[in-house]
């Protein structure tokens, strides 16, 4: 659907709307990077300089000479998300991650602060990004007290936020080449810095250094429980960004492997490297709280800069190796908030296409088919962000990673505890999916829980953390909860207002849909409605099991193109509309006939109110319906039948279990012009199995024919209760969350025992009358329905004497014994019998407004021969 743009100016739109809401379909550069570009990005998004600089003395003043195995330890729930990751982008490779995952897995409202959390974990990483680059900015060219000024780095911070975000704006492509060179500057002076402090420790040693020791990589020698979780909390924030390798997914080649490949291979890399330089600077610079010491609370928030002229001198070689060592830093810190707009704006930009947040986010530049609005949103949000937190944090930098553990924790966790879910019908699949999409995963995302509900208690004391709020009911609060937990808590806040769509649809489509389907002769039926996981996802697919006259039964499924409140109000008119149409008796192709009237009204009515200044869409959400109505009849076995669109039919034979999809007569999707509807009659042994299902049964396979194979192996189990062989079909083909709504009706057919109905030929002669009314009173008798012989006279009376006098040719009469007593008169004429009101002086006219008043209901449906005229009698209670 396209949408109009207003233009000021004349300029020309720099943005588009996202195509689509699945993977590859939203309008980002396909196929623009490779392996060693994710690999990088993943890399580079961590900031594994700034990270270490930053939160080593954080660490070693938690834990002291075990520093480097609480780093290593870190990474172990690390690794395990790292895998969920993989797994759920293997099944789903959507830019959304957390957000579109969790939203599969629980819902719109748990997906939603999925992407929240993923927001809140960026945006404030942005803070402590933007000032110590501007700080190092201004240590880089010697003005070390500008480096001291909050104004001045904040302003910094400001000019690097927009600069890196108009990177990130300009390509996908670009943003690569660029990570590619910061990177290679960044590792390669970690190597430098880490083998040049380790030479220094065994041969030149200062007075601070200690050699390695095994004792380092002990855990058991942690001070205790709290110092090793306080450890472990800051060392997730060193492993944190790598799932921007996964962010970028659809922009990759291999979406589906390559991005899953990255992120582990990316944290593999990652503890590796933090490793040899923790290990490297905690034995050159020591724990101890004062001078170049890892725990001098002075260097805390950025332990390298001070020793890079310690470690290679401050004078030739050295002081240029000292000065790359801070460039390397600032480079870091660079990288990583470009690294981070680009997960952040893919995010909301997924968010946006699936009607979670504003339409606007959604749009894509023309040329560089990057987000526009999401990418240059989230830099102005960052900005914002980093002047509030400068207002009144006095430790910007302090808080702000301390807060980031809260929204990472949060939203590895519910990707964990997602992957879990996600994956549950398969787990006992393998020992491979069994570990890497269940255990794996779910004891990360317990950890991951433990640690926030930990550090949500901890940083709540008013003494730590550089700041303190005073909260009207809570009182004195440490400033790491009041921005983090508050910050969570107002996407918490806002999930109602985000989800009510999603909510309303879903609530609406399930109250237009039937809560059970109708016991009836005909069949035994089951049907199972999947509604799509994604915010917009809810859309116009319906399924029904409609009674009609002479013991028929209809079966439809049905799909409204769209999805959200609109496509699920447009079904249920469609719904109603095919209800009303069948109960009139009329013939499947004619019925889709008539179906694309009212869809045409109800599209000429949207057109009516979009008024003469708008735009209509191009497809309403009534056009494009597909359809596939069947009409079984169990007195004589045959089943007619006429599509619109694609859904389709599966028949399961009932002795051999053979399955077949029998080509009907294509017809165009209801509301698109095209020939005529044909229907196609099939003769059905009893015990025969029909499937009849939407398209999006099948969007979990690989391709049409894979899917309908799939299919044939569960529905070959035919002699299966109905509610079972549902369930089966549901866990094999979407064995995980749906991109678009899948409808499945099944129906065994039975055939009416010859006990139930009889029938009879008549010629058009009058003497008959006599003989059907003495052979109907038999036949009631027979069945001791006595109380109805007497209506049931004078009704076969009246009509076959109708037909004589009107029609001629030749007769037949049929009763059946059901819930009702059916009595049908055919005849080879076509003219349809009108109830008239007689005056009281008209001397006819009053046959079928006595009918009608002694049945329950009348009608007339027609054949290809002529018409029936039936008629519905309710049974006396004690024949029920």
């Amino acid at each position: 659907m396209q949408s109009s743009v207003r233009h000021f100016g004349g300029a020309e739109s720099a943005g588009r709307p996202a195509p689509g809401t699945g993977a590859g379909r939203k309008g980002l550069k396909n196929d623009a990077l490779g392996m060693f570009s994710s690999v990088v990005i993943g890399l580079a998004s961590t900031a594994p300089a700034y990270s270490l600089a930053a939160t080593l003395g954080l660490i070693v003043v938690a834990v002291g000479l075990q520093a480097p195995i609480v780093i290593m330890l870190s990474v172990v729930p690390m690794l395990m998300i790292a895998y969920a990751f993989r797994e759920l982008n293997a099944s789903n490779a959507d830019c959304g991650t957390t957000f579109t995952w969790a939203t599969r897995a629980f819902g719109p409202r748990t997906g939603w602060m999925g992407g929240w959390g993923i927001i809140v974990a960026n945006v404030i990483v942005m803070a402590s990004l933007a000032e110590i680059a501007g700080a190092y900015s201004f240590r880089l060219v010697g003005l070390d007290g500008l480096a001291k000024d909050r104004l001045w780095t904040t302003v910094a911070g400001i000019v690097w936020i927009a600069a890196m975000t108009t990177v990130c704006y300009v390509g996908i492509e670009f943003s690569a080449a660029v990570q590619r060179w910061l990177l290679c500057l960044e590792v390669g002076m970690l190597v430098v810095f880490a083998v040049a402090a380790l030479i220094r420790v065994y041969t030149n040693a200062p007075p601070t250094a200690i050699p390695v020791s095994a004792s380092w990589f002990n855990p058991f020698e942690v001070p205790s429980m709290k110092a090793l979780t306080s450890g472990v909390l800051a060392g997730v924030f060193i492993y944190w960004g790598w799932d921007t390798a996964v962010s970028i997914n659809e922009e990759t080649v291999e979406s589906t492997r390559i991005p899953g490949r990255a992120a582990v291979l990316s944290t593999v890399l990652l503890l590796i490297m933090y490793a040899l330089v923790s290990t490297s600077a905690q034995a050159f610079a020591g724990v101890g709280s004062s001078g170049a010491g890892l725990g001098n609370a002075g260097n805390s928030a950025d332990v390298l800069s001070g020793l890079g002229e310690t470690v290679f001198g401050s004078h030739g070689p050295g002081l240029i190796l000292s000065r790359l060592l801070i460039l390397m830093v600032l480079t870091s810190a660079l990288a990583s908030t470009q690294t981070t707009i680009l997960p952040l704006a893919r995010t909301v930009f997924s968010m946006a296409v699936h009607k979670a947040v504003p339409a606007q986010f959604a749009r894509v530049h023309r040329r560089f088919l990057t987000p526009t609005w999401s990418t240059v949103g989230m830099g102005a949000v960052s900005i914002a962000f980093l002047l509030l937190l400068s207002s009144f944090s006095g430790n910007v930098l302090a808080d702000s990673i301390d807060s980031i553990g809260l929204a990472i924790t949060f939203h590895y966790g519910l990707t964990g505890f997602a992957c879990l879910w996600y994956h549950r019908k398969i787990l006992s699949r393998s020992t491979k999916d069994l570990v890497f999409k269940g255990v794996l995963p779910g004891l990360g995302g317990l950890i991951m829980l433990v640690l926030f509900l930990y550090a949500t208690i901890v940083y709540a004391a008013p003494k730590y953390g550089s700041t303190s709020v005073d909260l009207p009911l809570a009182g004195p609060t440490g400033g790491v909860t009041v921005v983090g937990l508050g910050a969570l808590l107002i996407g918490l806040l806002l999930m109602p207002v985000v989800t009510r769509g999603h909510t309303v649809a879903l609530k609406l489509q399930r109250n237009l849909l039937p809560r059970h389907l109708p016991s009836h002769t005909a069949v035994y039926s089951a049907s199972r409605y999947m509604p799509a996981d994604t915010g917009s996802g809810v859309g116009g697919d319906w399924f029904d099991v409609i009674p009609l006259s002479g013991t028929r039964v209809g079966l439809v499924v049905g799909d409204v193109l769209g999805g959200g409140l609109r496509a699920a109000a447009t079904m249920g008119r469609l719904r109603t509309g095919v209800q009303v149409l069948a109960r009139l008796d009329l013939v499947p192709d004619e019925l889709l006939s008539r179906l694309g009237d009212l869809v045409e009204q109800t599209a000429h009515e949207s057109e009516a109110d979009h008024g003469p200044g708008h735009r209509r869409p191009q497809v309403h959400e009534a056009e494009g319906v597909t359809c596939l109505y069947a009409v079984y009849d169990p007195a004589s076995g045959k089943c007619s039948l006429a599509r619109a669109g694609e859904p389709v039919l599966a028949v399961v034979e009932p002795h051999t279990g053979a399955v077949d999809y029998p080509e009907l007569p294509p017809g165009p999707s209801v509301g698109i012009d095209g020939p005529p509807y044909e229907a196609t009659e099939l003769k059905l042994p009893p015990g025969s199995l029909l499937a009849l299902f939407t398209g999006g049964l099948l969007q979990a396979a690989d391709g049409r024919d894979a899917g309908l194979a799939q299919l044939s192996k569960v529905l070959a189990e035919h002699r299966t209760p109905l509610e079972e062989l549902c369930d089966r079909a549901v866990t094999t083909m979407l064995p995980g969350p749906v991109d678009e709504d899948a409808t499945l009706l099944v129906a065994r057919t039975r055939l009416l025992d010859r006990n139930q109905f009889t029938q009879w030929e008549l010629p058009p002669d009058p003497a008959a009358v006599a003989t059907i009314r003495t052979a109907v009173s038999k036949q009631l008798r027979d069945w001791g329905l006595d109380d109805l012989t007497f209506a049931s006279e004078l009704i076969v009376s009246e009509l076959v004497t109708n037909a004589i006098r009107y029609v001629g040719g030749p007769i037949q009469v049929r009763l059946i014994r059901d819930r009702t007593l059916t009595c049908e008169v055919s005849d080879t004429g076509h003219t349809t019998p009108n109830l008239r009101h007689a005056a009281s002086d008209d001397e006819g006219g009053r046959g079928l407004y006595i009918i009608a008043q002694m049945t329950h209901h009348w009608g007339t449906r027609y054949t290809t021969t002529g018409k029936i005229i039936w008629t519905e009698q309710d049974l006396p209670a004690d024949a029920r």
